[in-house]
């Protein structure tokens, strides 16, 4: 694969990875085991772009399988589960070699691999496995998956070095004054969207493009401590020269190395990381709990029988004989998880199986803090639901289904329950492909009640197929949401699944109203906009319907349950920096590739956008320009004058057009900068004007064999092309022997010319030439009327065009530009990966994290299908398998407030069918005498939204106007389409103002 295909294919992931992502495409790893939790870890590890996946099962697919191993159909009953997984591993990355083995797991055979992947194995097989690996530098991986709990070791060798532990960024600062002194002081501003710079005490920095105090350049990386926002303390810098200006801090980390127990060793010592000290007592009785049951398979040949009290008593003596418990033993911790352990849950397999496969992409690349070593998950509080406790092992016994591993846990009356679920899933992106894979295994909506309805506008992409799991390569440029409902059929045909493509929000309230959302049993939100979460947020809030918020950014993940009147309605999140910067700073003083990424942007738009658009606008109604601001309509036609002026006739033409406006933006802009203010120019004595965020430019002399010259010339000619409706060309070399030829005027200096310093003193420096309007208005006119005589002239005159971020071209523009402007300024380049994903604003993901989030939403339907009302028994959780790290806790209460006298939720509302005594529906004045029989309240303002209803401090004529109007009447008044209910808020006599604001609503249902 192409070095660009692959990047536009895994940028999204690349974007975590780091340069460790390069080491992916040449591993061999070995996943033995292929029901759920392996099928997990190998289709994960395809999706990424791992070189070599051998597969290993000996053991053949049964009907039980389906309901956890997603890669199996129906038909693939009886044959070798390794052998018919491969076909559709394989399917999902052609790049990667997929094969499969199924003999003994010998001594030569395990040598050839960097990672080997355990899951559904005997512990006997473990542990000579792990010797044979801990010995020859072969990491080590077991991952386990029993009923509600999960288990997970980590071996990476004797000597495992990360290069990069942490998940954060880098920071780097941009200097503007250093102390000389013991400590040294250093002042500096971030590089991001806020002056402040992001280093933390005792980083590691280094320094480069330092003007004066050169020592500090290409140093030894030092620590640093911080003193505020701006400064940071250094080592001594007494003897070195005076800081002149200019150069970067830049963060450092140091690889680290680790070293590693092999199995045997760790069964006795384990080294189990918590998040807090209060969760080690669990996972330590987690961690005799699966060698009990390791015992006890060994000795009865099977597992526990689901719901057997005598097999979990035997599990629980076994573990008390093992004598190698580290404090007390939890015992009905013990016999809860034998009791279920024989059960197969495709949510558990999911989340053990992402973390199982981020620990193999961290030993592979280097990326990230490894496990050190042992990992217990569970999710027993799903036994402590109302009833569950209950089931019998007549409840839990097999049916032959392929349900059979979920009705061990939760009975088969659960099962039909799950099949007539209603569900609603916003977005099939990554999140949305897993949560449907999910449903698919559980079976969720799989009965003749059942309906889950899928929607999604969007259509796959290449970018998509590294993390969302139900697309391939065949299927780029379609519906999503199409495809998705497809693949769930394949893999469970009795899923009653539904597509759409239509948007959730206010456009759409006529299809997604009131009515649909109280009609279903839950919303799934895998939604990528803060608007659209916000949104759906507020819907289910109206209509009390419960809510599985999930979401990630990189390694992280969170998911977010809303039970109406059990937990707390998520509140509206603030509005992420919207990275704009101020204009003098993008035009004249860049500090960093932030700057100069922006400006880039904003050129292509200037470009090959906006002066598309205006000159098609013109050609069709010229008036447009009357209708505009003197000052703009005369910036436009300056704009429009240029643009016809240089139409060109050829490709040639456009090459030509690029040099020239490389020569403009790169030396002749920048040279007209220091003829109006010199390199030792001064703001006032011995304050130089290039100091502090003012970095000093200079400009560039065009070279042809340049490439980054070429780049932006061969990119930006193509695009001009394009605009123009001009056959393109990319033939670089033909470019580069025409640009050869062509010699430019010497740079001119022009004299007079302020350039403002503020955005202050640009506004106020804008003026308007009305004679100059005038006389461009008739020229362009003359223009305008021979173009449109021209018979071969077609309308519209040019092609806008629109930057995408995942068209090639686009990204090139951006990155020469930026790039060679960064040069002007002394500014470090960014790659064309760094640049698609800032000028983009692309969201890293990774497959792993978005696995393992929605496994845990998954976790939670099950309890909101059981119709669970104790709020201990749910969730929320955070994911970050970076530091391997996962916090679940439970959802905080809905607050409540006192309103009229009462105590209410804020889940509560007032409830009126808004019908008067005449069967017509009500007036105003019978809304508020209902208030006033019903509560005893005195209202005095009603409002519905923005619109005022009644208020008491009107006029009498007002007031009876208002009384006697009808609702509906309010909806024809505003021009809104009939709805059959209306949201009202009010102010009622006797209730300070902070009351009001947190009134109930009241909900009005028209006849």
């Amino acid at each position: 694969m192409a070095r660009r295909e692959a990047e536009a294919r895994y940028s999204r992931q690349l974007y975590v990875l780091g340069d460790g992502a390069q080491w992916l495409a040449r591993a061999k790893v070995l996943v033995s085991g292929l029901r759920g939790t392996g099928a997990h870890v190998a289709a994960m590890l395809v999706l990424a772009g791992t070189g070599r996946v051998v597969l290993h099962d000996g053991g053949t697919a049964c009907t039980a399988d389906l309901a956890q191993q997603f890669l199996l159909r129906e038909s693939d009953i009886g044959q070798n589960r390794a052998e018919v997984s491969r076909w559709a591993l394989a399917e999902l990355n052609p790049q990667v070699a997929v094969v499969t083995y199924t003999g003994e797991l010998s001594e030569d055979f395990l040598a050839s691999f960097e990672v080997v992947v355990l899951t559904e194995s005997l512990l006997e097989e473990q542990l000579r496995i792990g010797d044979f690996c801990h010995a020859h530098g072969i990491c080590f991986i077991v991952a386990d998956a029993k009923g509600l709990a999960g288990q997970l070791f980590c071996d990476l060798g004797k000597r495992f070095i990360t290069d990069n532990p942490e998940e954060k960024d880098l920071a780097l600062a941009a200097v503007q004054h250093i102390s000389q002194g013991n400590p040294g002081v250093v002042t500096c501003v971030g590089t991001e969207y806020s002056y402040d710079h992001d280093f933390c005490d005792g980083d590691l920095v280094t320094f480069s493009g330092v003007e004066g105090m050169t020592e500090l350049n290409g140093c030894d990386p030092v620590p640093v401590r911080v003193l505020d926002g701006s400064r940071l303390e250094i080592g001594d810098t007494s003897s070195f020269s005076p800081y002149h200006r200019g150069g970067l801090v830049s963060q450092v980390r140091l690889s680290q190395a680790y070293s590693y127990e092999p199995l045997r060793q760790a069964l006795r010592e384990p080294k189990i990381p918590v998040a807090n000290p209060g969760e080690l007592p669990r996972s330590r009785s987690l961690h005799v709990a699966f060698q009990a049951l390791h015992a006890f398979r060994r000795e009865r040949g099977h597992l526990p029988r689901p719901r057997a009290p005598a097999d979990a008593e035997r599990v629980l003596e076994l573990a008390r004989s093992l004598g190698t418990q580290q404090g007390p033993l939890d015992e009905d911790l013990v016999r809860a998880f034998a009791s279920v352990s024989a059960g197969d849950l495709c949510p558990v397999a999911a989340v053990i199986g992402a973390l199982a496969a981020q620990e193999v992409l961290k030993a592979i690349t280097g990326r990230f803090l490894p496990l050190d070593q042992w990992f217990y998950f569970d999710a027993l509080e799903c036994l402590a639901l109302e009833g569950a406790a209950q089931l019998t092992e007549e409840d839990c016994a097999p049916r032959g289904s392929r349900y059979d591993g979920q009705i061990a846990v939760f009975g088969a009356a659960f099962q039909e329950r799950l099949a007539s679920q209603k569900y609603l899933v916003v977005g099939a992106g990554a999140i949305g492909c897993e949560l449907l894979k999910n449903f698919a295994m559980m079976g969720l909506a799989a009965g003749p009640d059942g309906d889950l309805t899928v929607t999604d506008m969007d259509t796959v992409a290449l970018s998509n197929l590294h993390r969302q799991l139900l697309y391939r390569f065949s299927d780029i440029s379609m519906l999503k949401s199409v495809v998705a409902a497809a693949a769930v059929r394949r893999m469970n045909p009795d899923v009653r699944v539904t597509a759409h493509q239509n948007q959730v929000g206010p456009a759409t309230e006529l299809l997604y109203g009131d009515h649909f959302f109280r009609s279903l049993d839950g919303v799934l939100s895998a939604v990528d906009t803060l608007e659209a979460r916000t949104y759906l947020e507020s819907r289910c809030f109206r209509c009390r319907t419960p809510l599985l918020d999930s979401g990630t950014e990189g390694p992280r993940g969170n998911v977010l349950v809303t039970v109406p009147f059990l937990t707390k309605p998520p509140e509206p999140a603030s509005a992420p920096a919207d990275g704009t910067f101020p204009l003098c700073t993008l035009r004249y003083f860049p500090l960093n590739i932030q700057h100069t990424l922006q400006w880039a942007c904003d050129e292509f738009e200037g470009l090959f956008q906006v002066p598309a658009e205006h000159v098609n606008l013109f050609m069709e109604d010229p008036a447009f320009l009357e209708r505009l601001p003197a000052r703009k309509a005369l910036e436009i036609l300056k704009q429009l004058r240029e643009n016809l002026q240089e139409r060109p006739q050829d490709w040639q033409d456009c090459v030509r057009w690029a040099r020239r406006h490389w020569q403009r933006r790169y030396h002749d802009d920048i040279a007209q900068l220091l003829h109006i203010f010199p390199p030792e120019h001064e703001t006032s004595p011995g304050v130089p004007f290039w100091s502090g965020d003012k970095n000093c430019p200079h400009p560039l002399t065009f070279e042809p064999d340049n490439d980054t010259h070429m780049a932006y010339v061969v990119a930006a000619a193509h695009l001009f092309a394009l605009a123009h409706k001009v056959p393109p060309c990319s033939d670089w070399d033909a470019a580069q022997t025409l640009l050869h030829s062509m010699v430019l005027p010497p740079f001119a200096p022009l004299e007079g010319l302020q350039i403002p310093l503020t955005e202050e003193q640009e506004e106020a420096q804008a003026s308007t030439d009305h004679r100059q309007l005038a006389e461009l208005t008739q020229d362009l006119m003359k223009w305008r009327q021979d173009l449109v005589g021209d018979k071969e002239v077609r309308l519209p005159l040019m092609e806008p065009i629109h930057f995408d971020k995942d068209n090639n071209l686009h990204v090139d523009f951006i990155t020469a530009a930026s790039n060679l402007r960064a040069e002007n300024y002394s500014i470090p380049p960014a790659d064309w990966l760094m640049t698609k994903r800032i000028s983009g604003r692309i969201v890293p993901a990774i497959i792993t994290t978005t696995a393992a989030v929605a496994g845990l939403a998954c976790l939670e339907v099950y309890k909101l299908v059981w119709g669970c009302q104790d709020r201990s028994c749910y969730r929320n959780s955070d994911v970050f398998p970076s530091g391997f790290l996962l916090l679940r806790f439970q959802p905080p209460p809905p607050h409540t407030y006192r309103y009229g006298g009462q105590e209410w939720s804020c889940w509560d509302q007032l409830e009126m069918r808004a019908v008067g005594a005449d069967g017509q529906e009500m007036t105003v004045q019978e809304v508020l005498d209902w208030l006033q029989r019903t509560y005893s309240w005195t209202v005095t303002m009603l409002l519905w939204g923005h619109t005022l209803l009644y208020d008491r401090e009107e006029d009498e004529e007002t007031r009876t106007r208002q009384l006697a109007q009808r609702l509906s009447e309010i909806l024809k008044d505003a021009g809104v389409p009939w709805q059959r209910e209306l949201e009202l808020t009010y102010v009622c006599e006797g209730e300070d103002a902070e009351a009001q604001e947190a009134s109930p609503r009241l909900i009005c249902s028209l006849p």
